[in-house]
């Protein structure tokens, strides 16, 4: 009987997903290192890695049948490939950053230590020790002063006589800086656990718990004491708060915070790249909600200046980030301007970028993008091609943990059918998505609301629509600005949808003339 071999995604397979990461110059910096072992470039791991390079997906049985290693010596051989690919990676340049230089002193120091050099190793930790402070990179300073007192009993240097009272002091500022921004770090990464798990507050009972969670584990400092990193934490957590209580302007501000700490910290940018994408995302994603479309555009072309102008540090990570969260931010300046018909504009070159990017980023993105797209269509009136990126969605199978997404995309696939005057499928979709509707735990009362306007439609006479569109929208608009409710709108504007049904115009314009009320 023949093993069974399968082929498995990228993701599957961590080796090949590093692999397969790796820019031109790291791809060629990895055979110049192989070489530099001494060892035979013709090297069973370096022969691996050619091959699995060459492949467009993992497949084991190709990597057998190259007779390059046995099935059981490919797990060690894998694994030995991979960390030589890691070593590799820290050398090069382009992954220098202060923190890795930080390290690499401190392992210099600890050579230097054991091998009795104590005066060469105290000298680049306290080199070290200042890098770190300086950057704020408090918890690898504690690490090198815990050092530096381990030197300091075997060797006294008779030049400083308070030595041992001094590095005492800094150990112990040094250990209370780090304990505040671990509760900080923790209390953000909970409450941002929390929004993941079980999404906004939807009532005051809810709203109540969180307040009373975030205050009991909200730890005592003085603003004034606090370095880059506590701030950094403290901001983070607020944010998290603020959306979970749907206080939008409380997430402008706090977001807005988390953006100029950096902006006032340049080399941070450098340092910790991923964090400043990240709250330039989330200024964008509170001045979408509270529909702030003048700030918005500003913030978006100082994003886009920045990414053009090479001011933050690229590699994979952060060119992934970017895309998202850019392409992401350019689709909403449409949605808030109502400008669907430019919009589309943008559709084929993202439609380009993510064939070309979609092995690297999450299916969940795809999906939001494709929502998006829909959204876009929709909008421009291009009911059709709307229903097409819709039902991508609807027939995603792996997409269980947004069902709020798969929720939103059904019930605008009704609206663009019914739009389209393919009501012919009507009935059997409405039953389909009551069904979906009923399976979900977190149903907003704006869709309930929705789908039972909806399904009357099919009773009404054609000279009744306008007044059953007007009564739609009178049970709807009381939700506009419910603290709980008003976030739907966001998703899915319905209400702009029924005032175009109801005044006989497009809604672009609608919403395009509201959008020009809200200007600030």
């Amino acid at each position: 009987m023949k093993s069974r071999i399968t082929k498995t995604n990228l993701h599957a397979d961590p080796l090949f997903a590093l692999i397969k990461s790796l820019t031109k110059s790291e791809k060629r910096q990895f055979t110049v290192y192989v070489g530099r072992l001494g060892t035979n470039v013709d090297a069973k791991f370096h022969a691996l890695f050619v091959l699995m390079d060459k492949m467009k997906e993992y497949d084991e049985a190709v990597i057998l049948k190259s007779n390059i290693v046995t099935k059981q010596q490919l797990s060690n051989l894998k694994a030995h490939l991979y960390r030589q690919l890691l070593v590799s990676l820290r050398l090069n340049p382009s992954h220098q950053n202060i923190r890795i230089q930080i390290r690499e002193q401190l392992d210099f120091a600890t050579v230097l230590y054991h091998k009795g050099l104590y005066r060469q190793s105290l000298k680049l930790l306290e080199r070290a020790k200042n890098l770190a402070i300086e950057n704020e990179e408090k918890n690898v300073a504690y690490e090198i002063v815990e050092l530096e007192k381990v030197i300091e009993t075997q060797y006294i240097t008779r030049s400083i006589s308070n030595r041992a009272d001094e590095l005492t002091v800094q150990a112990k500022d040094l250990s209370s800086q780090n304990v505040l921004a671990s509760k900080l770090s923790n209390l953000s990464l909970q409450l941002y656990g929390i929004l993941l798990k079980t999404g906004y507050a939807r009532n005051d009972s809810e709203v109540k718990t969180i307040d009373d969670y975030f205050k009991a584990r909200l730890p005592e400092f003085d603003i004034k004491d606090l370095g880059f990193r506590e701030k950094l934490w403290l901001y983070k957590a607020h944010l998290w708060y603020s959306f979970l209580t749907q206080d939008f302007l409380m997430s402008y501000k706090y977001a807005q915070k988390w953006v100029d700490l950096f902006r006032e910290s340049p080399k941070q940018i450098k340092l910790n790249p991923v964090f400043y994408l990240k709250g330039r995302y989330y200024l964008l994603e509170a001045l979408f909600y509270v529909k702030y479309s003048g700030k918005y555009k500003e913030e978006l072309q100082l994003f886009e200046q920045e990414v053009a102008s090479g001011d933050i540090p690229l590699n994979t990570n952060t060119e992934n980030i970017i895309f998202i969260y850019l392409w992401f931010s350019k689709l909403n300046m449409h949605f808030l301007e109502g400008s669907f018909k430019e919009g589309l504009e943008l559709i084929p070159e993202l439609e380009l970028k993510l064939k070309e990017m979609g092995h690297r980023i999450d299916r969940h993105y795809v999906m939001v993008f494709y929502y998006k797209i829909g959204c876009m269509y929709f909008g421009a009136g291009d009911n059709r091609n709307a229903i097409v990126y819709l039902e991508k969605i609807i027939n995603e199978k792996t997409l269980q943990a947004r069902e709020d997404l798969q929720c939103f995309a059904r019930i605008l696939n009704l609206v663009a059918h019914y739009e389209a005057g393919l009501d012919y499928h009507l009935e059997r979709q409405l039953k389909e998505t009551y069904k979906f509707l009923l399976k979900m735990e977190n149903l907003q009362e704006v869709q309930k609301e929705f789908i039972s306007a909806i399904k009357q439609l099919g009773n009404v006479y054609p000279h009744q629509i306008n007044a059953e569109f007007k009564k739609i929208h009178a049970r709807l608009k009381k939700y506009e600005d419910h603290p709980y409710e008003k976030r739907a709108f966001l998703y899915l504007d319905i209400l702009s949808w029924l005032e175009s049904k109801i005044e006989h115009k497009p809604i672009d314009i609608v919403i395009t003339e509201k959008a020009k009320s809200l200007v600030r």
